[in-house]
């Protein structure tokens, strides 16, 4: 079983992950993605999907035309874990 980040886990999460925020009333953390069109925001989620896959770890999403919005929470540890924000990193890590 995995387990929920710590205090300085938490702590660390603005300066660790910008453009990620915490959902509220959730313990999880959310983003949204806007790309030039349908082709490129399709594009991505697809290699999310890749990224995701791989890690055993798959995200909450949705997908309107050309906007992406992830929210990532680990159902097993009942909150935010460290697989959480390892996926995060990845996918941003896709945007660089």
């Amino acid at each position: 079983m995995v387990d929920r980040l710590d205090a300085a886990g938490r702590a660390a999460l603005a300066q660790d992950l910008p453009g990620w925020a915490m959902v509220e009333g959730r313990d999880a953390i959310r983003r949204g993605f806007r790309f030039a069109d349908f082709n490129q925001a399709w594009g991505f989620m697809s290699r999310v999907a890749l990224l995701a896959e791989k890690q055993d770890h798959h995200p909450e999403w949705s997908n309107v035309w050309n906007r992406v919005e992830i929210t990532l929470s680990t159902h097993d540890a009942g909150g935010l874990s460290t697989r959480d924000v390892a996926l995060a990193k990845a996918i941003d890590g896709l945007l660089r």
